[in-house]
C-alpha cells in the first residue's frame, strides 16, 4: 500500500502538460513520421522534393515575386497611413521592453546565422558566376551587382514577410484579446471557424514549418561551427563532434527557454548584438575603413536605384535557372521561418505603435544587414577585383570555412575567429530557444503559463531532428521541403494582409464613431447647460424675479 502511495506521489510531481490536443499531437506525429521517412527513404525523398521544388519554382515563382513586393507596399501603407498611430495593446499600452532590448531580440531571432554564413558566400558566388552579366564584363560592375543581389535576398523583402505576420499576430493578440496563435490572424476572414479544424490545420502547419526550419538552420550552423573548430583548433570534422555541438546548443537553449523571455532569451539576444558589434567594429577599424564606409553609401544607393528591377526580375527571357534556385529559395526560406519569427516578434512588441513596429522590424534590421554586408561582402569584392581569389576557393571548397579564411586577412585573426564561432553559436541558440517558446505557445492554444517540461520537449526535439538528419544526410531534403512549404505560406500571408486590414479598419472606424458620439454627447450637454443658463434671464438680460429670490436665499 505504501509503495502504491509512493508511486502515486511521484506521478503527481510530474507537471501536467497544458496542450491544445488537436494541434499538439498531429504536429508531433507529423514531425516524427517525416523525419523517420526522410531517414529511411533518403534518396527517394530528396529526388521527390527536388522535383516538386522545380515545379513550384516554374509554376508558382511569380506568386513569390508579387507577394514579397506587395508585403513591402502593405507595411509602408500601414505605417505611414492613417493607421500608423494605432498602438498595439490599446491607447494606454506601453512597451514591455526597452527599444534596445526589443530590437536585439527581434533581430537575433529573425536573422539566425545567415548574416554570418552568407555575407561572404553570396557575393562571392554571384561574382564568380554572375546571374545577369557576362563573365567578361567590368569586374566593378559585377561586384556591385553581386552586392545588390545580396541586399535583395537578405534585406527589406525578407523583413517585410516577418513584419506582416508579426504585426497581424500582435494586433489580434493585444488589441482583440485573442490567443497568440497563427489562426487568430484570420479571424476577420474566417470568423468563429478559426476555432475548428481550419484553425487547427493552420497551427499544425506553422508548428511543423517552424521545427523543420529551426532544425535546418541548426544543422547548417553546426556544420559551420565544426568547420571553425577544425580550421582554428584542428578538431576533426565528424558527426561525433557535431552531435556534441548540437547537445551543447540544445542544453543552453533549453535553459534559456525555461528561464523565459525576460531573462534567458533577452540576455542571449543582447549578447548576440554585442558580439556582432564588436566583430563589425574590429573589421571596420582593422580593415579598409574608408572603403567600407564609402561602399556602404554607394551600395545602398545602387540598391535603391535598381530596387524595382531587382525585385521584379525573374529571368523570364533567359534559360538560366539562377532565379529559381537562388531568389525563390530565399523567399521560400523567409516565408517558412515567418510563423516562428513573426509570432516571437508579436510576443515582445506590445505597446509599440504600428509605425514604430514597421520602422523597427522592416527598415532597421535591413539597414544593419546592409552595413554588415558592405563590410564583409564589400571587402571580399575588393580582394576579388584585385585578383585575390583565396576566398572564392574557400567558398567553393566549404562554404562554412569562408568566414575564418576572411578573418585571416586581418590583425588579431585568432580573436576574430573565436568571436565568430561565439556569434554563430549564440545566434543558433537564440533561434532555438525563441522557436521552442513559440511552438509551445501555439501547441498550448496560446497559453503563456505552461510547465517548463513542455518548452524542454520542443527545444530538445529541434536538436534531435537536426542530429537525425545529419546522420542520414537529409538536410538537403529538408532544405528543399522548407523551400516548398514557403509557397503556401506566402499565399496565407497575402490573406493575412487582407485580414489585418479588415480588422484594423473595423476597429478604427468603430473608435472614430465612438469618439464622434462622445463629442456629440459633450456638445449636447454643453448646449443644455447654456439653454438652462439663458432661461434665468429676461429678454433684456436681467435676472428673472424667481432667480433673484433664489440667489438671495442662498
Amino acid at each position: 500500500m505504501s509503495e502504491s502511495k509512493s508511486n502515486t506521489s511521484v506521478f503527481n510531481k510530474i507537471p501536467k502538460l497544458v496542450i491544445h490536443q488537436p494541434v499538439f499531437y498531429p504536429a508531433l506525429i507529423t514531425i516524427i513520421l517525416s523525419v523517420v521517412l526522410a531517414l529511411i527513404f533518403t534518396d527517394q525523398a530528396q529526388s521527390s522534393f527536388e522535383n516538386v521544388q522545380n515545379i513550384v519554382s516554374e509554376k508558382g515563382g511569380w506568386i513569390y515575386t508579387l507577394s514579397v513586393n506587395a508585403f513591402i507596399v502593405f507595411c509602408i501603407y500601414m505605417a505611414f497611413g492613417k493607421y500608423g498611430s494605432i498602438r498595439i495593446g490599446g491607447p494606454e499600452a506601453r512597451p514591455e521592453f526597452k527599444s534596445t532590448a526589443w530590437f536585439a531580440m527581434l533581430f537575433s531571432t529573425g536573422i539566425g546565422n545567415g548574416l554570418v554564413l552568407f555575407s561572404i558566400a553570396d557575393p562571392v558566388r554571384d561574382f564568380m558566376n554572375p546571374p545577369r552579366l557576362s563573365a567578361d564584363a567590368d569586374p566593378t560592375a559585377i561586384a556591385q551587382e553581386a552586392i545588390n543581389f545580396s541586399f535583395l535576398h537578405h534585406g527589406i523583402h525578407g523583413w517585410a514577410i516577418y513584419s506582416v505576420i508579426g504585426l497581424a499576430l500582435a494586433y489580434f493578440t493585444y488589441n482583440r484579446k485573442m490567443p497568440l496563435t497563427i489562426r487568430s490572424a484570420f479571424y476577420p476572414l474566417l470568423g468563429e471557424r478559426i476555432h475548428g479544424w481550419i484553425g487547427n490545420l493552420i497551427d499544425v502547419v506553422a508548428v511543423v514549418a517552424t521545427l523543420f526550419g529551426l532544425a535546418t538552420t541548426m544543422g547548417f550552423g553546426v556544420g559551420q561551427i565544426n568547420a571553425g573548430f577544425t580550421h582554428v583548433f584542428g578538431i576533426p570534422h565528424s558527426l561525433l563532434v557535431q552531435y556534441l555541438i548540437i547537445l551543447a546548443i540544445t542544453a543552453i537553449a533549453t535553459i534559456s527557454v525555461v528561464s523565459g523571455v525576460n531573462r534567458g532569451i533577452k540576455f542571449l539576444s543582447e549578447m548576440n548584438v554585442g558580439v556582432a558589434v564588436i566583430i563589425f567594429l574590429m573589421v571596420l577599424v582593422l580593415g579598409p575603413t574608408a572603403f567600407i564606409l564609402k561602399g556602404f553609401v554607394q551600395n545602398v544607393g545602387s540598391y535603391l536605384i535598381n530596387f524595382v528591377d531587382l525585385a521584379t526580375w525573374s529571368g523570364a527571357y533567359d534559360d538560366s535557372s539562377w532565379h529559381n534556385n537562388v531568389t525563390l529559395m530565399y523567399w521560400g526560406w523567409w516565408a517558412s521561418w515567418s510563423p516562428f519569427v513573426g509570432t516571437f516578434i508579436a510576443r515582445v512588441s506590445k505597446g509599440r505603435t504600428i509605425k514604430e513596429f514597421v520602422l523597427g522590424v522592416l527598415f532597421l534590421p535591413a539597414m544593419v544587414t546592409f552595413l554588415w554586408f558592405s563590410a564583409f561582402g564589400g571587402t571580399t569584392m575588393l580582394g576579388l577585383i584585385d585578383g585575390d581569389f583565396s576566398l572564392a576557393a574557400a567558398v567553393d571548397d566549404n562554404i562554412s570555412t569562408a568566414l575564418y579564411v576572411f578573418f585571416e586577412k586581418f590583425p588579431l585573426a585568432m580573436l576574430l575567429k573565436i568571436l565568430g564561432m561565439v556569434l554563430i553559436c549564440s545566434f543558433i541558440i537564440t533561434s532555438a530557444d525563441s522557436g521552442a517558446l513559440v511552438v509551445d505557445g501555439i501547441t498550448s492554444g496560446g497559453n503563456k503559463k505552461t510547465p517548463a517540461l513542455q518548452r524542454i520537449i520542443w527545444a530538445s526535439l529541434a536538436g534531435c531532428i537536426a542530429a537525425a538528419l545529419l546522420t542520414g544526410g537529409g538536410l538537403g531534403t529538408l532544405q528543399a521541403a522548407v523551400t516548398i512549404s514557403g509557397l503556401p505560406f506566402a499565399i496565407l500571408l497575402v490573406a493575412m494582409c487582407v485580414s489585418l486590414y479588415i480588422g484594423v479598419r473595423e476597429d478604427f472606424n468603430l473608435n472614430r464613431r465612438r469618439t464622434k458620439l462622445k463629442d456629440e454627447e459633450t456638445y449636447k450637454a454643453m448646449l443644455k447647460k447654456i439653454l438652462e443658463e439663458e432661461q434665468k434671464f429676461d429678454p433684456e438680460g436681467r435676472l428673472l424675479k424667481n432667480e433673484i429670490e433664489h440667489t438671495e436665499s442662498k
